[in-house]
Protein backbone atom coordinates (compact mmCIF):
# COMPACT_ATOMS: atom_id res chain seq x y z
CA UNK A 1 0.00 0.00 0.00
CA UNK A 2 1.22 3.46 -0.95
CA UNK A 3 0.61 5.34 2.26
CA UNK A 4 1.37 8.77 0.78
CA UNK A 5 -0.92 8.18 -2.22
CA UNK A 6 -3.77 7.01 0.01
CA UNK A 7 -3.34 10.10 2.19
CA UNK A 8 -3.55 12.47 -0.73
CA UNK A 9 -6.63 10.62 -1.99
CA UNK A 10 -8.36 11.01 1.39
CA UNK A 11 -7.60 14.74 1.35
CA UNK A 12 -8.89 15.08 -2.22
CA UNK A 13 -12.15 13.25 -1.46
CA UNK A 14 -12.67 15.22 1.74
CA UNK A 15 -12.32 18.49 -0.14
CA UNK A 16 -14.70 17.23 -2.83
CA UNK A 17 -17.24 16.68 -0.05
CA UNK A 18 -16.64 20.25 1.21
CA UNK A 19 -15.54 18.98 4.62
CA UNK A 20 -12.81 20.32 6.85
CA UNK A 21 -10.44 18.01 8.71
CA UNK A 22 -12.29 18.84 11.93
CA UNK A 23 -15.66 17.89 10.45
CA UNK A 24 -14.37 14.57 9.12
CA UNK A 25 -12.62 13.87 12.42
CA UNK A 26 -15.85 14.53 14.35
CA UNK A 27 -17.84 12.18 12.13
CA UNK A 28 -15.24 9.41 12.47
CA UNK A 29 -14.70 9.93 16.21
CA UNK A 30 -10.98 10.70 15.88
CA UNK A 31 -8.81 13.81 16.35
CA UNK A 32 -7.91 16.47 13.80
CA UNK A 33 -4.30 15.38 14.19
CA UNK A 34 -5.18 11.84 13.08
CA UNK A 35 -6.78 13.18 9.87
CA UNK A 36 -3.70 15.35 9.26
CA UNK A 37 -1.37 12.39 9.76
CA UNK A 38 -3.35 10.27 7.25
CA UNK A 39 -3.43 12.98 4.61
CA UNK A 40 0.30 13.71 5.01
CA UNK A 41 1.15 10.02 4.65
CA UNK A 42 2.65 9.71 8.11
CA UNK A 43 0.47 6.76 9.04
CA UNK A 44 -2.57 4.76 7.95
CA UNK A 45 -6.07 4.69 9.44
CA UNK A 46 -6.89 1.73 11.62
CA UNK A 47 -8.49 -1.14 9.69
CA UNK A 48 -11.71 -0.69 11.68
CA UNK A 49 -12.05 2.83 10.20
CA UNK A 50 -11.79 1.83 6.53
CA UNK A 51 -15.55 1.38 6.02
CA UNK A 52 -16.62 4.52 7.97
CA UNK A 53 -14.08 6.59 5.98
CA UNK A 54 -15.38 5.22 2.69
CA UNK A 55 -18.99 5.87 3.73
CA UNK A 56 -18.22 9.50 4.59
CA UNK A 57 -16.16 10.12 1.44
CA UNK A 58 -18.41 8.20 -0.96
CA UNK A 59 -15.74 5.77 -2.17
CA UNK A 60 -15.18 2.03 -1.98
CA UNK A 61 -12.62 0.30 0.21
CA UNK A 62 -10.95 -0.89 -3.00
CA UNK A 63 -10.56 2.72 -4.15
CA UNK A 64 -9.33 3.82 -0.71
CA UNK A 65 -6.60 1.18 -0.74
CA UNK A 66 -5.70 2.01 -4.35
CA UNK A 67 -5.46 5.71 -3.57
CA UNK A 68 -7.54 6.63 -6.63
CA UNK A 69 -10.97 6.24 -8.21
CA UNK A 70 -11.15 3.06 -10.26
CA UNK A 71 -12.69 2.32 -13.63
CA UNK A 72 -14.67 -0.88 -13.99
CA UNK A 73 -12.06 -2.65 -16.11
CA UNK A 74 -9.39 -2.18 -13.40
CA UNK A 75 -11.59 -2.81 -10.43
CA UNK A 76 -11.10 -6.59 -10.18
CA UNK A 77 -7.37 -6.37 -10.76
CA UNK A 78 -6.94 -3.76 -8.04
CA UNK A 79 -9.23 -5.69 -5.72
CA UNK A 80 -6.96 -8.73 -5.76
CA UNK A 81 -3.87 -6.59 -5.35
CA UNK A 82 -5.38 -4.67 -2.45
CA UNK A 83 -6.47 -7.86 -0.70
CA UNK A 84 -2.88 -9.08 -0.75
CA UNK A 85 -1.58 -5.68 0.36
CA UNK A 86 -4.12 -5.53 3.16
CA UNK A 87 -3.09 -8.97 4.40
CA UNK A 88 0.57 -7.88 4.35
CA UNK A 89 -0.31 -4.63 6.11
CA UNK A 90 -2.35 -6.46 8.76
CA UNK A 91 0.48 -8.92 9.33
CA UNK A 92 2.96 -6.06 9.63
CA UNK A 93 0.73 -4.26 12.12
CA UNK A 94 0.29 -7.41 14.18
CA UNK A 95 4.07 -7.95 14.18
CA UNK A 96 4.61 -4.39 15.35
CA UNK A 97 2.09 -4.86 18.15
CA UNK A 98 3.69 -8.15 19.17
CA UNK A 99 7.16 -6.62 19.08
CA UNK A 100 5.98 -3.71 21.18
CA UNK A 101 4.38 -6.12 23.62
CA UNK A 102 7.60 -8.14 23.78
CA UNK A 103 9.67 -5.03 24.46
CA UNK A 104 7.16 -3.90 27.09
CA UNK A 105 7.33 -7.29 28.86
CA UNK A 106 11.13 -7.21 28.85
CA UNK A 107 11.13 -3.70 30.36
CA UNK A 108 8.49 -4.62 32.95
CA UNK A 109 10.39 -7.77 33.92
CA UNK A 110 13.72 -5.97 34.29
CA UNK A 111 12.18 -3.11 36.28
CA UNK A 112 10.30 -5.54 38.51
CA UNK A 113 13.47 -7.49 39.30
CA UNK A 114 15.69 -4.53 40.05
CA UNK A 115 12.97 -2.70 41.96
CA UNK A 116 12.46 -5.79 44.12
CA UNK A 117 16.19 -5.90 44.86
CA UNK A 118 16.23 -2.30 46.04
CA UNK A 119 12.81 -2.10 47.73
CA UNK A 120 12.91 -5.24 49.88
CA UNK A 121 15.49 -5.90 52.60
CA UNK A 122 18.09 -8.49 51.66
CA UNK A 123 16.80 -10.95 54.27
CA UNK A 124 13.26 -10.76 52.88
CA UNK A 125 12.31 -13.65 50.61
CA UNK A 126 9.99 -11.33 48.64
CA UNK A 127 12.97 -9.69 46.99
CA UNK A 128 14.15 -12.96 45.45
CA UNK A 129 10.59 -14.06 44.59
CA UNK A 130 9.79 -10.88 42.66
CA UNK A 131 13.23 -10.95 41.02
CA UNK A 132 12.55 -14.45 39.69
CA UNK A 133 9.09 -13.36 38.56
CA UNK A 134 10.63 -10.41 36.74
CA UNK A 135 13.06 -12.76 34.99
CA UNK A 136 10.20 -14.98 33.83
CA UNK A 137 8.18 -12.01 32.54
CA UNK A 138 11.13 -10.59 30.62
CA UNK A 139 11.88 -14.02 29.15
CA UNK A 140 8.28 -14.19 27.86
CA UNK A 141 8.97 -10.83 26.20
CA UNK A 142 12.09 -12.28 24.53
CA UNK A 143 10.00 -15.24 23.37
CA UNK A 144 7.58 -12.87 21.64
CA UNK A 145 10.41 -10.92 20.02
CA UNK A 146 11.89 -14.14 18.57
CA UNK A 147 8.61 -15.78 17.50
CA UNK A 148 9.68 -15.76 13.82
CA UNK A 149 12.63 -18.06 14.55
CA UNK A 150 12.37 -21.84 14.42
CA UNK A 151 11.32 -23.41 17.71
CA UNK A 152 14.74 -24.85 18.64
CA UNK A 153 16.57 -21.56 18.04
CA UNK A 154 13.89 -19.64 19.89
CA UNK A 155 14.19 -22.01 22.85
CA UNK A 156 17.98 -21.68 22.97
CA UNK A 157 17.76 -17.86 22.89
CA UNK A 158 15.24 -17.83 25.75
CA UNK A 159 17.33 -20.20 27.87
CA UNK A 160 20.52 -18.19 27.28
CA UNK A 161 18.69 -14.96 28.11
CA UNK A 162 17.27 -16.47 31.31
CA UNK A 163 20.74 -17.65 32.41
CA UNK A 164 22.39 -14.30 31.63
CA UNK A 165 19.57 -12.44 33.39
CA UNK A 166 20.13 -14.36 36.60
CA UNK A 167 23.89 -14.09 36.35
CA UNK A 168 23.36 -10.31 36.24
CA UNK A 169 21.07 -10.48 39.32
CA UNK A 170 23.60 -12.68 41.11
CA UNK A 171 26.45 -10.26 40.35
CA UNK A 172 24.40 -7.28 41.55
CA UNK A 173 23.48 -9.20 44.69
CA UNK A 174 27.16 -10.03 45.32
CA UNK A 175 28.16 -6.38 44.86
CA UNK A 176 25.46 -5.42 47.38
CA UNK A 177 26.82 -7.98 49.85
CA UNK A 178 30.36 -6.62 49.53
CA UNK A 179 29.57 -2.89 49.44
CA UNK A 180 26.54 -2.71 51.75
CA UNK A 181 27.60 -5.51 54.12
CA UNK A 182 24.33 -7.42 53.88
CA UNK A 183 23.33 -11.04 53.45
CA UNK A 184 22.62 -12.23 49.90
CA UNK A 185 19.10 -12.47 48.53
CA UNK A 186 19.78 -15.65 46.63
CA UNK A 187 20.55 -18.51 49.01
CA UNK A 188 20.27 -22.25 48.56
CA UNK A 189 20.51 -22.81 52.32
CA UNK A 190 19.76 -20.42 55.17
CA UNK A 191 20.49 -21.58 58.71
CA UNK A 192 20.43 -19.90 62.14
CA UNK A 193 23.01 -20.53 64.83
CA UNK A 194 23.97 -18.98 68.14
CA UNK A 195 24.12 -15.21 67.63
CA UNK A 196 24.00 -15.41 63.82
CA UNK A 197 22.72 -16.66 60.50
CA UNK A 198 24.48 -18.21 57.51
CA UNK A 199 23.33 -17.95 53.89
CA UNK A 200 24.90 -20.44 51.51
CA UNK A 201 24.93 -20.51 47.72
CA UNK A 202 27.13 -22.41 45.23
CA UNK A 203 29.70 -19.59 44.97
CA UNK A 204 30.16 -18.23 48.49
CA UNK A 205 28.73 -18.20 52.00
CA UNK A 206 27.80 -15.18 54.08
CA UNK A 207 27.70 -15.14 57.87
CA UNK A 208 25.77 -12.42 59.72
CA UNK A 209 26.87 -12.15 63.34
CA UNK A 210 25.33 -10.22 66.27
CA UNK A 211 22.05 -9.81 64.38
CA UNK A 212 20.18 -6.54 64.94
CA UNK A 213 22.71 -5.12 67.39
CA UNK A 214 25.13 -2.21 67.16
CA UNK A 215 27.94 -4.77 66.80
CA UNK A 216 26.45 -6.62 63.84
CA UNK A 217 28.96 -7.61 61.17
CA UNK A 218 29.15 -9.67 58.00
CA UNK A 219 31.75 -12.24 56.93
CA UNK A 220 31.83 -13.11 53.21
CA UNK A 221 33.40 -16.56 52.96
CA UNK A 222 34.48 -16.89 49.30
CA UNK A 223 36.71 -19.90 49.96
CA UNK A 224 34.09 -21.64 52.11
CA UNK A 225 36.66 -22.20 54.79
CA UNK A 226 34.29 -21.69 57.73
CA UNK A 227 31.38 -23.57 59.26
CA UNK A 228 28.92 -22.30 61.87
CA UNK A 229 31.25 -23.83 64.48
CA UNK A 230 34.49 -22.27 63.20
CA UNK A 231 33.39 -18.87 61.84
CA UNK A 232 34.82 -15.95 63.86
CA UNK A 233 31.98 -15.18 66.25
CA UNK A 234 32.86 -12.36 68.63
CA UNK A 235 30.62 -9.98 70.59
CA UNK A 236 32.16 -6.97 68.80
CA UNK A 237 31.78 -5.53 65.34
CA UNK A 238 34.62 -7.51 63.78
CA UNK A 239 34.60 -5.44 60.58
CA UNK A 240 35.54 -2.41 62.68
CA UNK A 241 37.40 -3.92 65.62
CA UNK A 242 39.16 -6.84 63.92
CA UNK A 243 42.92 -6.81 63.40
CA UNK A 244 42.50 -6.52 59.62
CA UNK A 245 41.09 -3.02 60.20
CA UNK A 246 42.89 -1.74 63.30
CA UNK A 247 46.39 -2.78 62.20
CA UNK A 248 46.55 0.39 60.09
CA UNK A 249 46.73 2.38 63.35
CA UNK A 250 50.00 0.78 64.45
CA UNK A 251 52.33 3.48 65.75
CA UNK A 252 55.56 3.65 67.71
CA UNK A 253 54.48 6.53 69.91
CA UNK A 254 51.43 7.50 71.91
CA UNK A 255 50.50 11.16 71.37
CA UNK A 256 49.32 11.18 67.77
CA UNK A 257 45.80 12.35 68.58
CA UNK A 258 44.36 11.43 65.19
CA UNK A 259 45.87 7.94 65.18
CA UNK A 260 45.07 7.23 68.83
CA UNK A 261 41.52 8.55 68.46
CA UNK A 262 40.85 6.47 65.35
CA UNK A 263 42.13 3.35 67.08
CA UNK A 264 39.97 3.88 70.19
CA UNK A 265 36.99 4.65 67.95
CA UNK A 266 37.42 1.31 66.19
CA UNK A 267 37.60 -0.75 69.38
CA UNK A 268 34.73 -2.14 71.49
CA UNK A 269 32.99 0.25 73.94
CA UNK A 270 33.38 3.19 71.53
CA UNK A 271 29.76 2.65 70.48
CA UNK A 272 28.69 4.17 73.81
CA UNK A 273 30.59 7.43 73.24
CA UNK A 274 33.85 8.54 74.81
CA UNK A 275 36.49 11.23 75.19
CA UNK A 276 40.18 10.55 75.73
CA UNK A 277 43.31 12.31 76.85
CA UNK A 278 46.99 11.49 76.65
CA UNK A 279 49.31 11.46 79.66
CA UNK A 280 52.48 12.49 77.81
CA UNK A 281 54.66 12.49 80.92
CA UNK A 282 53.79 8.93 81.94
CA UNK A 283 52.96 7.64 78.44
CA UNK A 284 49.37 6.72 79.23
CA UNK A 285 45.92 6.78 77.61
CA UNK A 286 42.92 7.85 79.68
CA UNK A 287 39.53 7.03 78.13
CA UNK A 288 36.28 8.32 79.64
CA UNK A 289 33.26 6.35 78.45
CA UNK A 290 29.78 7.88 78.62
CA UNK A 291 28.16 4.96 80.41
CA UNK A 292 28.25 3.10 83.72
CA UNK A 293 30.26 -0.11 83.90
CA UNK A 294 27.48 -2.34 85.25
CA UNK A 295 24.99 -1.26 82.57
CA UNK A 296 26.98 -2.88 79.77
CA UNK A 297 28.17 -5.97 81.58
CA UNK A 298 25.71 -8.49 80.18
CA UNK A 299 27.54 -11.71 79.28
CA UNK A 300 30.83 -10.21 80.54
CA UNK A 301 30.89 -7.61 77.78
CA UNK A 302 32.86 -5.17 79.93
CA UNK A 303 35.60 -7.69 80.81
CA UNK A 304 35.83 -8.93 77.21
CA UNK A 305 36.12 -5.37 75.91
CA UNK A 306 38.81 -4.32 78.40
CA UNK A 307 40.90 -7.42 77.69
CA UNK A 308 40.51 -7.05 73.93
CA UNK A 309 41.15 -3.29 73.94
CA UNK A 310 44.18 -3.56 76.21
CA UNK A 311 45.94 -6.24 74.17
CA UNK A 312 45.10 -4.36 70.97
CA UNK A 313 46.38 -0.98 72.16
CA UNK A 314 49.58 -2.34 73.70
CA UNK A 315 50.24 -4.39 70.55
CA UNK A 316 49.69 -1.46 68.20
CA UNK A 317 51.15 1.50 70.13
CA UNK A 318 54.67 0.55 71.12
CA UNK A 319 55.46 2.95 73.94
CA UNK A 320 52.16 3.33 75.81
CA UNK A 321 52.70 2.27 79.41
CA UNK A 322 49.19 2.19 80.86
CA UNK A 323 45.51 2.57 79.92
CA UNK A 324 42.89 3.94 82.27
CA UNK A 325 39.23 3.14 81.46
CA UNK A 326 36.88 5.53 83.26
CA UNK A 327 33.16 4.78 83.54
CA UNK A 328 30.60 6.76 85.51
CA UNK A 329 30.58 3.93 88.01
CA UNK A 330 34.21 2.83 88.24
CA UNK A 331 37.77 3.10 86.88
CA UNK A 332 39.87 0.22 85.57
CA UNK A 333 43.61 0.64 84.99
CA UNK A 334 45.69 -1.77 82.93
CA UNK A 335 49.49 -1.62 82.77
CA UNK A 336 51.61 -2.88 79.89
CA UNK A 337 53.81 -4.98 82.16
CA UNK A 338 50.75 -6.87 83.46
CA UNK A 339 49.63 -7.73 79.92
CA UNK A 340 53.12 -8.72 78.77
CA UNK A 341 53.64 -10.95 81.80
CA UNK A 342 50.21 -12.57 82.08
CA UNK A 343 48.60 -12.75 78.64
CA UNK A 344 49.36 -16.17 77.06
CA UNK A 345 51.34 -15.98 73.80
CA UNK A 346 51.54 -12.19 73.84
CA UNK A 347 55.04 -12.42 72.38
CA UNK A 348 53.65 -14.31 69.38
CA UNK A 349 51.12 -11.55 68.73
CA UNK A 350 53.78 -8.80 68.61
CA UNK A 351 56.27 -10.91 66.63
CA UNK A 352 57.62 -8.91 63.63
CA UNK A 353 55.57 -5.86 64.56
CA UNK A 354 52.24 -7.66 64.87
CA UNK A 355 51.21 -11.09 63.69
CA UNK A 356 47.57 -11.06 62.53
CA UNK A 357 47.19 -14.84 62.59
CA UNK A 358 48.52 -15.00 66.15
CA UNK A 359 46.27 -12.07 67.15
CA UNK A 360 43.20 -13.96 65.90
CA UNK A 361 44.31 -17.29 67.36
CA UNK A 362 45.34 -16.15 70.82
CA UNK A 363 42.96 -13.22 71.36
CA UNK A 364 39.98 -13.14 69.02
CA UNK A 365 39.22 -16.87 69.14
CA UNK A 366 39.39 -16.89 72.94
CA UNK A 367 37.37 -13.75 73.56
CA UNK A 368 34.15 -15.73 74.12
CA UNK A 369 35.81 -18.09 76.63
CA UNK A 370 34.51 -16.69 79.92
CA UNK A 371 37.07 -18.53 82.09
CA UNK A 372 39.94 -17.27 79.95
CA UNK A 373 38.62 -13.70 80.02
CA UNK A 374 38.15 -13.72 83.79
CA UNK A 375 41.70 -15.03 84.27
CA UNK A 376 43.15 -12.30 82.04
CA UNK A 377 40.95 -9.55 83.48
CA UNK A 378 41.93 -10.34 87.07
CA UNK A 379 45.61 -10.29 86.15
CA UNK A 380 45.40 -7.18 83.97
CA UNK A 381 43.35 -4.80 86.08
CA UNK A 382 44.82 -3.06 89.06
Amino acid sequence: MNQEKIGKFIAECRKDKKMTQSELAERLGVTDKSIGNWENGRNMPDLSLFKPICDELGITINELLSGERLKKEKYQEKLEENIINTIDYSTSRINIIRNNLGILLVIIGVLLSFTAMTMFASESSWGSIYSVLGGIISMIGISKLTRNYIYSKRLVICIIYFILFFIALFVIDYISVISLKQIPRFCTIKAYFDNGIVCENPIYNVYRINIDTSNEYIIVDRKKEYTIDTVPNVPFNRSKSGIDNIIKYKNKYVGNNSNDGNLISSLPLSEYGYVFEIDSDNLGLIIDYHITDWYINENYYLEKSIVYNSVSIFSLIDNVKYIKYNFSGKTYEVKRENVENSFPNYENIIHDGINKDAFNKYLEEKISDTDFINMCFNKFVS
